[in-house]
């Protein structure tokens, strides 16, 4: 099952500032929902386990994240893949920064999901998919916000 999902977030601080956070992977590992563990493993590489919920799947998944940063551009891609309980996923998510006074985090993201979490139905992974990122880019602004 593939999932795409799109948004923004506008973020009180300055762009070099969000460009900071948004590259270091304790800081970005801490703003995934339900993290239960967090392992960094160099600059653009950590490992999160997080507690997740879909339906009658629950469970904690493990996630391989890498950071991709494009300094130039203020672009960054991530890449994800990972699982647990028998079910896997690969995400991809992109980030472009653009200063419009404050800082606007303009964020997408796509998801292929395997096994029986993506056996539970479009509309009900749909939505918590898209909930777990909208709250992980909003928990970005947040830590931002009050740094």
């Amino acid at each position: 099952m593939n999932l795409q999902y799109s948004g923004e977030e506008k973020i009180p601080a300055s762009l070099d500032a969000v460009w900071i956070f948004v590259t270091d992977p304790e800081k970005v590992g801490r703003c995934f929902p339900e993290l239960v563990d967090l392992t960094v493993q160099d600059p653009t590489h950590f490992v999160a386990t997080v507690r997740v919920g879909v339906g009658p799947v629950r469970g904690n998944f493990k996630v391989k994240v890498e950071l991709l940063p494009d300094p130039s551009r203020h672009h960054l891609d991530m890449k994800m893949s990972g699982g647990g309980f028998g079910s896997a996923v690969d995400l991809s998510a992109a980030a472009d920064l653009v200063d419009d006074g404050t800082t606007l985090l303009k964020w997408s993201g796509q998801a292929e999901a395997r096994g029986p979490i993506a056996a539970v139905g479009g509309r009900v992974l749909d939505a918590q998919a898209k909930k777990v990122i909208e709250q992980a880019f909003g928990n970005v602004r947040k830590q931002l916000t009050t740094t």
